[in-house]
């Protein structure tokens, strides 16, 4: 079952709020994940993980350093979906 962008973006707030502790409704599309939402490599990387476990996508590691925003990591795994 493929997941729509708002679903997969409801979904990536969740697991922030989980490791952060950032309120959900501060994750937003145009949000920096560092700049913004002040998170680290560490808890980047286990939001990583736990999102590639809740849709079903591989993140390749090379690929983790694009995803600059919370719409870059929105629109891939939107777009790299089985």
């Amino acid at each position: 079952m493929a997941f729509t962008n708002e679903e997969v973006l409801a979904g990536l707030a969740e697991l922030i709020t989980d490791e952060t502790g950032i309120d959900a409704s501060e994750v937003a599309l145009e949000k920096s994940f560092t700049d913004d939402l002040d998170i680290d490599s560490i808890s980047m990387m286990t939001i990583v993980v736990n999102a590639e476990e809740k849709f079903g996508v591989t993140i390749p590691d090379d690929e983790v350093k694009n995803l600059k925003a919370v719409k870059d990591a929105v629109d891939y795994i939107s777009s790299n979906q089985e």
